[in-house]
């Protein structure tokens, strides 16, 4: 991705002018300086600026006489300012300043805020153009969750105790949180994994649910009818011992008779088990007159009911808008009262109001009352519903009194009449029956046209193998090994035109380590078993930059071109000598010199190969003597009589 700083600023507390220092794009910047003077700095506050957790700028002279930091970025959409607010006691902050166009003039002062921490985050994520899925659609770890332009700053930053450090290779991966987040990220970054796919497991999640769903209910029908068609002889029999079916009736052998028989008993039998019941006793036959008169009247009773409470509602709804009519009546009082001060003839403020005319205010009064007599006029419905109300009120209590009559006599003849009593329990026993038969038939037609459900499997194991494909591991980790060969062959040969140890041996990216090994032989040695600094430092270069090489084969990748690195001379130029009186206090001895070089004479080669798409900036004590004259590199400050926070601050 197209990402280069431009500039790094400093607003002081007092109202003297930002400090600005400005990068080139496409170049190795160095800013060259003493110790003490702030190069170390440099790292944090650009990594604050783009909205960093925690503010990790050194406290002391920087922090005590800033108010704001801030920087510039060049990105395909223009350039953008993001400034962050010193947050004083505080870890961190969330107010920031936000300025985006073509061109930016950086403010003399920032008087406040004028955007949000989450607000930069998300400008960056859409910059990017990084996915807005996470990793894994069922887990619930932090771990797992959807990339950001936070987690690519591993591949930008290696300060001061990281660029030769043998434990941690990339930047904030010494804690367990960006650790692990940066193993789950690697094959995304890398291409192994991409949009498409992230996209394809969340779809094959939602896809997985609905199939088993449907499996589900699936083997719930075909169970149900398995045991149905074993006890489908014993519905027959049942049948036959209630007089649904004759006694000689002969059960059918095969399946497809049986259920014709019993669809039989389902629709037509049916209407035969009632009338018998007629012949058996003269108590029957008024059983079965009163069970007729209870249904007709239950349905009555509910009719009554419901034109009740549709008459109560339109009662209520009437009084409201009677009680609306009585207010607009006591409104339109004020006739009388304007006319009583008209005929009064006296000076009053009203009759001055209407300029004089007091036949305009009688004409308004006129035009009142009328308005008054159409409201009296608007007829009531308050007696004729009432006078309904009585009337379905009497209907309903006569209705329910019929009703309970009915019931009653059915209660006694059942009570007293034996046959009667066997005569009910029969005819129960044959309505629940054929109720439940003709639910097992339901539930038989139900699994016999489940063809569609079927259809509906079939559909979706479709959908889920073709997503199987693009969500294969073994293409994931054929990728992934591809893309990770490319990178350790870009690092083993930049190794050799550095100070290493071992030039020629190859080099191996181990992502569940987060560190490289070294192919010796017969041996694999992790960087952490590997003696020198100089090799670590050789490691870290080679890798990065060879990182940020694959990256700018892989059209729009996301991951920002730029690198930061802070001491990386540290390795060869590590202390202060008391005997030395230069103004750096280093004994320079030429083969740390010429090592020194190469780090620069490479760094310098890959940002011309890069074609201006690749910025680097370096800190370090190590001045043009040491790197001066070197293709790509170029000195943004020397600091050396000053300091990134000039001294009149």
């Amino acid at each position: 991705m197209y990402f280069q700083i431009r500039k790094l600023v400093l607003w002081p507390r007092t109202h003297t002018p930002p400090r600005v220092v400005d990068f080139k794009h496409g170049v190795v910047n160095v800013i060259s300086g003493a110790s003490k003077t702030g190069k170390s700095a440099v790292v944090p506050i650009i990594d604050y600026c783009l909205g960093s957790d925690r503010c990790a700028i050194p406290v002391g002279v920087i922090r005590e006489k800033c108010g704001w930091f801030g920087i510039v970025i060049e990105t395909v959409e223009g350039l953008k300012l993001l400034a962050r607010r010193e947050p004083g006691d505080q870890q961190g902050t969330g107010d920031m300043y936000f300025l985006e166009g073509r061109e930016i003039t950086i403010p003399d002062r920032i008087e406040g805020k004028n955007a949000n921490l989450d607000f930069v985050k998300d400008t960056l994520n859409r910059v990017a153009t990084l996915t807005n899925l996470e990793f894994d659609p069922n887990s619930e770890s932090g771990y797992k969750a959807q990339p950001s332009f936070r987690d690519l700053m591993a591949f930008t930053f290696q300060p001061q105790n990281i660029v030769a450090n043998p434990d941690v290779m990339f930047f904030k991966a010494d804690t367990t949180e960006h650790r692990e987040k940066l193993k789950t990220i690697f094959p995304y970054v890398l291409g192994a994994v991409t949009g498409a796919i992230l996209q394809a497991r969340f779809e094959l999640d939602r896809l997985n649910r609905i199939l088993r769903r449907k499996e589900t209910e699936m083997r719930a029908i075909a169970l149900a009818n398995s045991a149905w068609q074993l006890e489908a002889q014993g519905w027959l029999r049942q049948a036959i011992e209630l007089g649904l079916l004759a006694a000689n009736e002969t059960i059918p052998p095969d399946w497809a008779n049986i259920v014709d028989l019993l669809r039989e008993v389902v629709t037509d039998k049916a209407s035969n088990a009632r009338p018998s019941l007629a012949g058996i006793d003269v108590t029957l036959t008024r059983l079965e007159t009163l069970r007729s008169r209870e249904s007709e009247l239950a349905e009555k009773l509910h009719e009554h009911r419901q034109r009740l409470n549709e008459l109560r509602r339109l009662h209520e709804s009437s009084e409201f808008y009677a009680g609306s009519i009585h207010v607009q009546r006591d409104r339109l009082a004020l006739a009388n009262w304007i006319r009583g001060l008209v005929d009064d003839e006296s000076d009053d403020p009203i009759t001055e109001l209407s300029g004089g005319d007091r036949d305009k205010l009688l004409r308004l009064c006129d035009n009142l009352d009328a308005l008054d007599v159409r409201l009296k006029s608007l007829p009531s419905v308050s007696g004729t519903l009432d006078k309904e109300m009585l009337r379905q009120r009497s209907a309903t209590e006569e209705v329910l009194s019929r009703l309970n009559e009915t019931r009653n006599e059915i209660s006694n003849l059942e009570r007293d009449s034996e046959i009667a009593r066997r005569a009910t329990d029969h005819f129960d026993r044959i309505e629940r029956f054929l109720g439940r038969l003709e639910q097992a038939l339901q539930l038989y037609d139900r699994a016999d046209q489940s063809s569609d459900l079927r259809t509906e499997i079939a559909t979706l194991r479709k959908q889920i193998e073709d997503l199987q494909k693009i969500i294969s591991e073994a293409e994931i980790r054929r990728k992934l090994n591809n893309a990770l060969a490319r990178v350790e062959s870009m690092t083993s040969q930049m190794v050799p035109q550095l100070d290493a140890e071992w030039p020629d041996a190859p080099v191996r990216l181990i992502i569940d380590d987060l560190t490289v090994k070294v192919i010796r032989g017969s041996r694999d040695d992790y960087l952490w078993e590997i003696g020198s600094g100089a090799n670590w430092l050789a490691y870290h270069i080679s890798l990065t930059l060879a990182l940020q090489k694959f990256f700018l084969t892989e059209p729009q990748h996301f991951v920002p071109a730029f690198l930061v690195y802070d001491q990386p001379s540290q390795v060869y130029f590590p202390k202060r000598t008391a005997s030395d009186d230069t103004a750096e206090g280093f004994t320079l001895r030429d083969q740390d010199i010429v090592a020194v070089r190469k780090v620069f004479a490479l760094l310098g080669r890959e940002t011309e190969a890069a074609g201006g798409r690749l910025q680097i900036i370096v800190l370090d004590h190590a001045d043009e003597g040491v790197w001066g004259d070197l293709p790509g590199v170029t000195l943004t400050e020397e600091w050396r009589g000053q300091a990134l926070v000039p001294s009149e601050w």
